[in-house]
C-alpha cells in the first residue's frame, strides 16, 4: 500500500526529511528541486510507513487504498516520474547544526510575513540566543499564503499552521501594521537590529508592452488575485465582468486560478474564504469563457500537471484543446516517440491529449487553450472589445517565432498573467536589470558583483526573482537563516548601538495602530467565527478600518 503525493503538495520538503528510505524526490539538495512542479513518491520503494504524512502541512498525502477519486491519477503520475529518475541520490540527510558561542546573543529584524519570512523566522528562533521581531505594513501576517493562494486551495493555505507555531514562541515578537520606511526607517532598524533580513516578494505585475494595454477591461492578474483575496489595497477596486468571454495572457498556474475563479459556481466559491465583495460580483458575471494564450507550445506549458489535471474536475466547465494546438517542436516530438522525453513533459502533453479527446457539455462554461499563441493589440473604443493575436512556431530548438499569421478574439476583459516583479525597497541596493536586492548566497552587496553589507539578507522572490512556490521558498529562508547565524558565529555582524527595546513606542508616535500576537489572534478569531457561522474557512476583514477594529475587540475569542 504505497503512498501518493496528490495536487495540494506545496514542495515544502518537510517529507523527504523522514522518509527513511528515500523514496520521495527531487530532495532539496537535488538540483532539479529548485524547479520541481511537486514532489513525487516512488511507488517500488515506500514502505508505507506514514511519516510523511504527518509531516506534511498541506495533507497531500494519502494512502493509495484511500484516494478520493479525482486525486487517483496522482498513481500514475507519482509512478511514471520514476521512468526516468531514481531514488539512488539526493539524500537529504541531517545536517549538523553549527554551536553558537554561550556568550552570543542576537536580535534579528525580518521584513516581510510571507513564507520565506516565516521559514527564516522559523530557523532562527529554533536557538533561544536569537530573538526575532517580524515587520509587515499590513495588519494580517502570512503574505501571498494569505493573498495570493487561491480560496479554493484550502489544503495549501494548511502552510499557515506550520507559521502559526512559529509565531507563538517566545523570542518570536510581531510588529503588523507597520510600515518600514513609514512608522521606521531601515536606518533606525539598522541601529537597534545585529541583522536585517527583507522578505518582501515581488508583488508587482509585468507588462505585456503592447498597444491597447492600459484601456480599461485590461489589467493584471496580480490586481484580480489580490481583489478576490480581499487585500486591503484592493478591496475598492472593480472589475468590469459584463462580457461574455476573458482572454487571459499566460498560462502559469496564477493564470488557472484566476480561470477557475471566473467560471466557477457560487456553491464553490461560496465554502471559500474568498472576500465578500469578490463573490457578489462573480456571482453577477456574465463571463461563460476564458481563453488561456500561451506563448509557446504544450511542452512549455508554465503550468504544473497537477492544476492541469484539476480542471478536469470542475463542475459545469469543460476544458477545450483542439487537437491542432498540440504542435511539438522537433526535438521534443523524436523525444516522444523513442521514449527518452523527461517525464514531466511527457504527462504535461499526455493529459493535454487528454483534454483534447473529450467531447464538449452543452451549456457548460469553457476554459479554452490556446498555445503557440501571443497578443498582439489590444482594441477598442475607450474599452477592451478585442485582442489581436499573433500566431507563434517552432524554429530551431525550442525557441518560438511569430509566423505572420493574425487572428482576432473577441472579449471584454485581457487578463494579463505574465509574471510578477519586484521593486526597489528603500535604503537597499537595487539590481534594476533583474528587479531584485542585489546579494551573495542571501548577503545583500553593495551592488551587482559588489562588497557584501554586513548584517543585511535578503530572502525569498526579492533575493532570486519571482520563480519557485512555498517549497523553494522555505530553502531560501533557511538558507538566509544560515547566512545569519555564520555571520554571527563568525563576529561578521554589527552591533546595535540602540536598544530595539523602544520599536513598539517609536511606531506608536508615528500613527502605527501596531498588531502584536493577541491583536493578531483577535483578527483571526473575528474571521473564522464568522465563517463558521457561514459554513465557510473564514470571512475575511478586507479593509484596514476593519481589522484594526478587530484587533482591539477583546472580546473576541483569542486562541494565543
Amino acid at each position: 500500500m504505497p503512498h501518493v503525493i496528490t495536487r495540494a503538495c506545496c514542495n515544502d520538503g518537510s517529507c523527504v526529511e523522514v522518509c527513511p528510505v528515500n523514496c520521495i524526490h527531487p530532495t532539496p539538495d537535488e538540483p532539479e528541486f529548485l524547479t520541481a512542479e511537486m514532489l513525487y513518491i516512488d511507488p517500488d520503494t515506500c514502505i508505507d510507513c506514514g511519516a510523511c504524512i504527518d509531516e506534511c502541512p498541506v495533507s497531500a498525502i494519502v494512502p493509495d487504498d484511500q484516494l478520493e477519486l479525482t486525486d487517483e491519477p496522482y498513481l500514475r503520475i507519482n509512478a511514471d516520474y520514476y521512468k526516468d529518475h531514481d531514488v539512488e541520490g539526493g539524500f537529504a540527510n541531517p545536517v549538523k547544526q553549527p554551536k553558537l558561542p554561550a556568550e552570543a546573543s542576537l536580535r534579528v529584524a525580518v521584513v516581510g510575513a510571507g513564507p520565506a519570512a516565516f521559514y527564516a523566522a522559523g530557523e532562527l528562533v529554533k536557538r533561544s540566543q536569537i530573538s526575532v521581531d517580524m515587520f509587515d505594513r499590513l495588519p494580517t501576517p502570512y503574505g501571498l499564503v494569505r493573498a495570493g493562494v487561491a480560496p479554493d486551495h484550502a489544503k495549501t493555505k494548511g502552510v499557515e499552521n506550520t507559521f502559526a507555531s512559529t509565531e507563538k514562541k517566545k523570542n518570536f515578537t510581531y510588529h503588523l501594521n507597520v510600515d518600514v520606511g513609514t512608522h521606521i526607517t531601515h536606518d533606525e532598524l539598522a541601529e537597534r537590529y545585529g541583522a536585517i533580513l527583507y522578505a518582501v516578494g515581488a508583488a508587482h505585475d509585468r507588462r505585456l508592452g503592447i498597444d491597447g494595454e492600459d484601456l480599461p477591461g485590461s489589467f493584471p492578474a496580480t490586481d484580480f488575485v489580490a481583489w478576490y483575496n480581499g487585500h486591503p489595497d484592493f478591496a475598492d477596486r472593480r472589475f468590469d465582468l459584463t462580457g461574455e468571454r476573458a482572454v487571459i495572457v499566460g498560462n502559469g498556474n496564477v493564470a488557472l486560478d484566476v480561470a477557475r475563479v471566473l467560471l466557477e459556481d457560487e456553491s464553490v466559491l461560496g465554502r471559500t474564504d474568498i472576500a465578500d465583495h469578490a463573490l457578489e460580483a462573480l456571482n453577477s458575471s456574465s463571463i461563460e469563457e476564458v481563453v488561456v494564450l500561451g506563448r509557446r507550445g504544450i511542452e512549455n506549458g508554465a503550468f504544473t500537471n497537477s492544476e492541469f489535471l484539476s480542471l478536469g474536475d470542475l463542475e459545469g466547465i469543460d476544458v477545450v484543446i483542439d487537437p491542432a494546438e498540440l504542435t511539438l517542436s522537433e526535438e521534443t516530438a523524436a523525444a516522444l516517440d523513442d521514449g527518452s522525453l523527461d517525464s514531466v513533459i511527457e504527462t504535461k502533453i499526455r493529459l493535454a491529449r487528454e483534454f483534447s479527446e473529450r467531447p464538449a457539455t452543452p451549456g457548460n462554461k469553457r476554459i479554452v487553450f490556446r498555445f503557440l499563441t501571443s497578443p498582439q493589440e489590444i482594441v477598442g473604443a475607450g474599452a477592451v472589445e478585442k485582442v489581436v493575436c499573433v500566431r507563434n512556431a517552432y524554429g530551431d530548438g525550442a525557441a518560438v517565432a511569430p509566423t505572420g499569421e493574425t487572428f482576432e478574439i473577441e472579449t471584454g476583459s485581457v487578463i494579463r498573467s505574465i509574471g510578477y516583479r519586484g521593486q526597489a525597497v528603500p535604503g537597499l541596493p537595487f539590481d534594476d536589470d533583474r528587479a531584485v536586492v542585489p546579494n551573495v548566497e542571501a548577503r545583500v552587496t553593495d551592488g551587482p558583483g559588489g562588497e557584501v553589507i554586513p548584517g543585511l539578507y535578503v530572502a525569498g522572490w526579492i533575493r532570486r526573482g519571482p520563480t519557485g512556490g512555498i517549497g523553494r521558498n522555505r530553502m531560501c529562508g533557511e538558507e538566509a537563516a544560515k547566512a545569519i547565524i555564520n555571520d554571527l558565529i563568525d563576529e561578521k555582524l554589527p552591533t546595535p548601538t540602540v536598544s530595539a527595546d523602544d520599536v513598539a513606542d517609536l511606531v506608536a508616535s508615528r500613527g502605527a495602530a501596531r498588531v502584536d500576537l493577541p491583536a493578531w489572534k483577535r483578527i483571526d478569531a473575528a474571521e473564522v467565527s464568522a465563517g463558521r457561522a457561514a459554513g465557510r474557512r473564514r470571512v475575511k476583514l478586507v479593509t484596514i478600518e476593519e481589522l484594526e477594529a478587530a484587533a482591539l475587540n477583546h472580546d473576541s475569542a483569542e486562541a494565543v
